[in-house]
């Protein structure tokens, strides 16, 4: 885990990308899809640094998919540092944020209250 490379805008764990070899994140403003990424043109608009800091429920993006909006749900209720604090536990513990390509553990659910409880205890 990079932790330093932290949660994308949306919710992605950048700390734990495949692809963070080459990235330095989405904040570095080298991100590869900086250029087309919905939420980040959201947040500099509106001048927030996380969808998690918004008042708006909305799935604009990437919050349209599980992961990323259940990481930011878990950063609005929990903090961004106890997320980051789980997946370095939940990694250790051999939970998978990328297997081959882009999909992992985090990615197996259906239900975002059951990824909150997963992130945070490691457990199904």
């Amino acid at each position: 885990m990079k932790r330093e490379l932290g949660i994308a805008r949306c919710g992605l764990a950048c700390c734990l990308c495949g692809e963070n070899t080459s990235c330095h994140g989405c904040n570095s403003g080298e991100c590869p899809d900086k250029d087309w990424c919905e939420n980040r043109k959201c947040t500099l608009e509106k001048r927030i640094s996380h969808c998690s800091e918004c008042d708006l429920d909305c799935k604009k993006g990437l919050l349209g998919k599980i992961k990323p909006y259940g990481f930011t749900l878990f950063i609005r209720r929990y903090g961004m540092e106890e997320l980051l604090d789980c997946l370095e536990r939940n990694e250790k513990n051999g939970i998978v944020y990328h297997r081959e390509g882009i999909l992992g553990d985090y990615d197996d659910f259906e239900d975002v209250e059951e990824l909150i409880h997963f992130i945070k205890t490691g457990e199904r």
